[in-house]
């Protein structure tokens, strides 16, 4: 997936949408486990081969590896055996085999893997498998504990968590075929999926009736808390679950504009729209730093700006490989201008609210606000930051 430059979740979507949900729900769990341990997978291969290998050879010792370190329930042999099927057409089956079945060995001694500890931001990049600038970044700004249980959370799945649209379903949500339950007493609109569940497939999801997203996103369009009848703006807007969720909170009277740059994004936040009803959104397809928006003219604006992403590292495996430290000044840079956008739009006595899905200092802006930050491993859901300031 990353050596061709295709992002994991839309490579995945296209290779295995013919699949029945359960061969689709492990192809995902395959690819996602891969590629986040691929540092890891990384070291324990480079431990026992010392020349370069084909990438499909390598592919397979990163099944296998994974399936026997990081899988539940897989039998050895099975690993091993899946592993050496997958490098047979490169003929390097006989090397997979011998390196598998070498660390499982190691695996059983007392002593382990033989894996650094994680007491220091090298050691604990490889045991973790998040890129060695992240884990020192973090070192610094949250110390070693913080940064350690971070990057377990990192590693582990995501919560399922579905929002009630309000527009279309009752408060509690039509829920009797959907494992879980309300959870948080706060977003009485969340649900936590208990079980596995094909959301897209499921025909509420095509009624509007739910919306996949996280407990965090819920967070960002409660704070910034629309009312009805008010004309909101929302900067950055797609893929449009907090869009949506605003026209919900506004109980789908009043106006958003929602304006988004891309323009397939821009046209999958009109379907969005459509689908969950919520009519009051105004999709706009333009450059949030170009288009012409009155000064003042608006009673709520909520820019949820591009980030790095850095909070979202377990529901998307291959942004920690993706994001290079040399390009965080430059979104800093663009999240000012984007900004002044939002600040210039907004009344007299209105609220401004900025969120990103990332944790790097660097990218939080409105400090003199109301902020509130949330952390994976405190907060289980991904990790935001979010500021609010009342004009």
């Amino acid at each position: 997936m990353l050596r061709d430059g295709a992002f994991a979740d839309r490579a995945l979507h296209g290779v295995a949408k013919d699949l029945d949900p359960r061969d689709r729900a492990q192809a995902k769990r395959l690819a996602f486990g891969v590629v986040q341990r691929r540092l890891t997978l990384d070291h324990l291969i480079g431990r026992h081969v010392k020349r370069d290998l084909d990438a499909e050879v390598r592919i397979a010792l990163h099944v296998g590896l994974y399936e026997l370190l990081f899988s539940d329930g897989v039998p050895d042999r099975a690993a091993v055996s899946s592993a050496v099927e997958l490098a047979k057409p490169n003929a390097g089956f006989a090397l997979v085999n011998a390196v598998l079945r070498a660390v499982i060995v190691e695996r059983d001694r007392p002593e382990g893997l033989g894996l650094p500890a994680d007491d220091t931001p090298e050691g604990a990049a490889v045991r973790h498998s998040h890129p060695e600038w992240l884990v020192r970044r973090w070192w610094t700004w949250l110390g070693p504990n913080a940064t350690r249980a971070l990057l377990a959370a990192g590693n582990r799945p995501t919560d399922l968590v579905l929002r009630v649209n309000t527009i279309k379903a009752g408060a509690d949500g039509p829920w009797p075929d959907v494992p879980g339950e309300p959870f948080d007493p706060e977003l009485p609109e969340a649900h936590r999926v208990d079980g596995p569940l094909d959301v897209v497939a499921h025909p509420l999801w095509n009624e509007g009736r739910f919306v996949a997203m996280s407990r965090g996103s819920m967070i960002v369009a409660r704070t910034v808390d629309p009312q009805p009848g008010e004309r909101v703006l929302d900067l950055c807007a797609a893929p449009g679950g907090k869009t949506t969720h605003m026209a919900a909170l506004m109980g789908n009277r009043g106006e958003i504009v929602a304006v988004e740059a891309h323009k397939a994004r821009a046209r999958a936040l009109e379907r969005t729209c459509r689908r969950t009803g919520a009519d009051i959104v105004d999709v706009r397809h333009a450059d949030a730093l170009e288009i012409d928006l009155p000064a003042g003219s608006f009673d709520r604006v909520l820019l949820d700006a591009p980030c790095s992403g850095l909070g979202t590292l377990s529901s998307h495996p291959d942004l920690r490989w993706r994001v290079q430290e040399k390009d965080l000044a430059e979104l800093a840079r663009l999240q000012a201008r984007l900004l002044a956008v939002a600040e210039r739009a907004l009344k007299p006595g209105g609220r401004l609210v900025y969120s990103v899905c990332t944790l790097n200092p660097g990218e939080e802006r409105v400090a003199d606000g109301a902020v509130r930050r949330l952390l994976p491993h405190r907060d289980r859901t991904d990790g935001f930051y979010i500021a609010a300031r009342d004009a």
